[in-house]
């Protein structure tokens, strides 16, 4: 699963790199805010979004924790913050979405905990090797508050199993889009969900690495750069 990661970079920069247009509700939404070194569920998140086929790309602050349509309540969107690739084009959370709400949402790192059989959890962080952003494919939908009449807008991170090197740690990760695909994923005009789905697989383990990093982490409290600090222990690496 993904249950935390970072936004370190200000809204222009993820724009640039994601060929987008920042928008203002992105910028007031994240930069102005707290820092971005631990993002949990039910908070604001950007992301990279194509809603017409005409338009440019767009970096928009959306709510994590996907609410579909439907629902009576925002508060299934707290159930929401994956979905399985597996399973995304048959689930009636998230099949509408697949069809023609896709986004990126853009991470610095993820966090990931290691079960460990004498004492917590060891938390891990993850990141690519090359210092780019990781673009984990997303699904996003719009949700109407009839009560107060406002538009609600949500997204979802996709999990796939995990490849060689997050083995070590959990049995999944979030997909994680390479620099190609991203025109695929988000032309809202591919309504193929069967060839979707193809790109929904885990990225090669040789481009991240992981190290632990404090359990200060395990609470959404702690929000500060220092959480991103790795501490003694075994820094993880694709074999050669």
């Amino acid at each position: 699963m993904c249950g935390r990661f970072t936004q370190e970079r200000p809204t222009a920069e993820l724009a640039e790199l994601f060929d987008a247009l920042p928008t203002p509700t992105a910028a007031e939404a994240t930069d102005a805010g707290e820092a971005h070194y631990n993002v949990a569920p039910t908070q604001q998140v950007r992301v990279v979004v194509k809603p017409e086929a005409d338009e440019p790309r767009r970096v928009e602050a959306y709510r994590w924790g996907l609410i579909p349509s439907w629902a009576k309540s925002p508060a299934v969107g707290n159930r929401m913050i994956n979905a399985r690739a597996e399973t995304v084009a048959s689930s009636g959370a998230f099949k509408r979405s697949l069809a023609d709400k896709r986004c990126i949402v853009p991470a610095d790192a993820f966090y990931e905990w290691l079960r460990q059989e004498d004492g917590p959890n060891q938390p891990y962080i993850i990141r690519r090797r090359d210092g780019l952003p990781l673009a984990f494919a997303g699904l996003w939908s719009a949700w109407h508050d009839d009560k107060n009449d406002l538009w609600l807008r949500s997204c979802t991170i996709i999990t796939t199993q995990a490849n060689e090197l997050m083995a070590r740690i959990h049995d999944r990760m979030p997909v994680v889009l390479a620099p190609h695909d991203w025109a695929r994923w988000l032309d809202p005009q591919d309504h193929d969900a069967a060839d979707l789905q193809r790109l929904l697989v885990p990225s090669p383990a040789a481009d991240i690495e992981a190290y632990p990093v404090s359990t200060a982490v395990n609470s959404p409290r702690n929000k500060g750069p220092e959480l991103t600090k790795p501490i003694p222990g075994e820094v993880l690496r694709a074999s050669a």
